[in-house]
């Protein structure tokens, strides 16, 4: 699965990890995460991030 990259504070979202804070479980993708997902480093929206691969 691919990692998005926070584009505004540089936070990584890795799908292996998932977002424990934000109750995303492991194995979710980024294209699972709801539509209201924000980065837990700095609140940018899901538009903010980019893919790594």
């Amino acid at each position: 699965m691919e990692k998005y990259k926070c584009q505004i504070c540089g936070y990584i979202y890795d799908p292996e990890e998932g977002d424990p804070d934000a109750n995303i479980e492991p194995g979710t993708s980024f294209s699972d995460l709801p539509d209201d997902y924000v980065c837990p480093l700095c609140a940018a929206g899901k538009d903010d991030f980019f893919s790594l691969d």
